[in-house]
């Protein structure tokens, strides 16, 4: 069940058009940005976008100009939670073991205070299937069990929702949802934000 969601969500995504995906991305960087003036914490943590998956760089930008950090994960072996590095935009990046990029091995490792994460299919209640690795079901796992846990943003196209994306018990709800069409609380019973 999870496995057919996840694959007709990512079919659709990576159906659209390159136009579409900056419209799209743009609809949604607003709606971060109405949201989310300035994010909690002095540490961001986004993914470099892949297989069409929304872009929120310019809001990074926009934050690195209030004085904010950002960070990208680096995947280090399966099983394993994610390591943040401190990500600068003239820095020079590399594949990680999955083949996305990420920071050098010599830039510092850091912890996000929010993390934006990407949505591949997701519902109301905050849960998401990304690609089935579960790498940041165990990265938030592992912060929390620090103390440390960041405010997780879901970030994604209207196209993934879903009814039920039929979370697993060790699967980690977003606090908020934000895509094209809004802003959502997840985990406060999923109030559209303003």
């Amino acid at each position: 069940m999870r496995g057919e969601i996840r694959k007709r969500c990512l079919l659709a995504r990576e159906a659209l058009s390159g136009q579409e995906v900056a419209h799209l991305s743009a609809l949604l960087v607003a709606n971060l940005l109405r949201a989310f003036p300035c994010p909690p914490g002095k540490c961001v943590g986004f993914c470099w976008p892949v297989r069409n998956e929304a872009d929120v760089r310019p809001a990074i930008h926009a934050w690195l100009k209030m004085g904010i950090t950002a960070a990208l994960p680096v995947t280090t072996m399966r099983g394993q939670p994610l390591i943040f590095r401190l990500w600068q935009a003239e820095a020079p990046l590399a594949p990680d073991c999955k083949g996305i990029s990420a920071p050098l091995d010599d830039a510092p490792e850091v912890t996000p205070d929010t993390l934006l994460i990407p949505l591949n299919a997701f519902d109301a209640a905050g849960y998401r299937l990304g690609y089935g690795s579960g790498f940041f079901d165990r990265t938030l796992t592992a912060l929390a069990a620090r103390s440390v846990r960041p405010l997780a943003i879901g970030i994604g196209f209207e196209l993934g929702r879903v009814a039920d994306a039929h979370p697993d018990a060790h699967d980690q709800p977003m606090d908020w949802l934000i895509t094209e069409a809004g802003v959502w609380q997840a985990r406060k019973g999923c109030r559209k934000a303003g």
